[in-house]
């Protein structure tokens, strides 16, 4: 039987144009690929998604991974064999540094239907049933905090600058914005579900403040009321970008350190 939350995330990472490794979450009931734009100009740059999509609004099963008998939730995933050591061992850490700080852990997978394979910097958001692609395709991508933000989309997460209340915490400068469907979708508000918690200039999941930009330097986004404040980082996650993967997923006592 069909079931909405079972899906297929595929994580690509394309270390450069001539060489692309692929990570892959399946779907537990089906296969659907949704096809990914292998660009800088994916929905919201990152994310490979239906635009009625929006999992921070997901209150229960239907798009979160489940959760095993023990508590944590399980994300089995393989890790294709084009990566180097050192690029498998940055995927790993990353994974590993969320299962530290949250019930989620990321398991190699056996025979499991769901899982995450990894080949290129775009992901799907959350678990919608049929597979989804979590890309990492342009230089740069694999780097810890890169894959700890691709890895926070396949858990369920937008951007931080789309969420519902941020017309009080950001200016989305439109005339420094390409004009086209694509461009301006990186851009536009979402009615989410954001889980009690305060806006995040710190998040992982928010982009700096020349994203996208029509040139070099432009702002397309700009902090208020303060301008000055800093965003975009993708050092590691935020204190809240953790308390939200925990509320989510209602981790509670099962969070434990590995």
């Amino acid at each position: 039987k069909y079931r909405k939350y079972g899906l297929i995330l595929p994580l690509f990472v394309q270390i450069s144009c001539l060489r692309s490794m692929m990570i892959w979450i399946f779907s537990q009931e089906f296969w659907r690929q949704t096809k990914v734009i292998i660009s800088d100009m994916l929905l919201e740059g990152d994310m490979a998604l239906p635009k009625t999509r929006n999992a921070m609004k997901c209150l229960n099963d239907y798009c979160k991974w489940p959760k095993s008998p023990s508590g944590q939730v399980e994300v089995p995933y393989t890790i294709a064999s084009d990566f180097y050591d050192d690029e498998k061992a940055v995927i790993e850490n990353a994974m590993k540094s969320i299962a530290t700080k949250t019930c989620v852990r990321f398991v190699l997978r056996k025979n499991q239907v769901d899982y995450i394979s990894q080949t290129n910097c775009s992901s799907a958001v959350g678990r919608s049933g049929g597979k989804q692609q979590l890309s990492l395709s342009v230089d740069g991508c694999v780097s810890h905090g890169i894959i700890e933000h691709e890895l926070l989309h396949s858990l369920g997460f937008h951007h931080e600058h789309t969420r519902s209340d941020r017309d009080q915490y950001v200016q989305i400068n439109w005339q420094n914005i390409p004009q086209g469907q694509t461009s301006a979708y990186n851009f536009q508000k979402k009615d989410t579900n954001n889980l009690n918690t305060h806006y995040d200039y710190s998040s992982i999941m928010h982009y700096g403040r020349t994203a996208f930009a029509i040139q070099y330097g432009k702002e397309t986004i700009t902090p208020i009321p303060n301008p000055s404040v800093q965003i975009g980082q993708r050092k590691e996650m935020s204190n809240i970008d953790i308390q939200r993967i925990n509320k989510l997923y209602e981790c509670g006592e099962h969070i434990t350190h590995i």
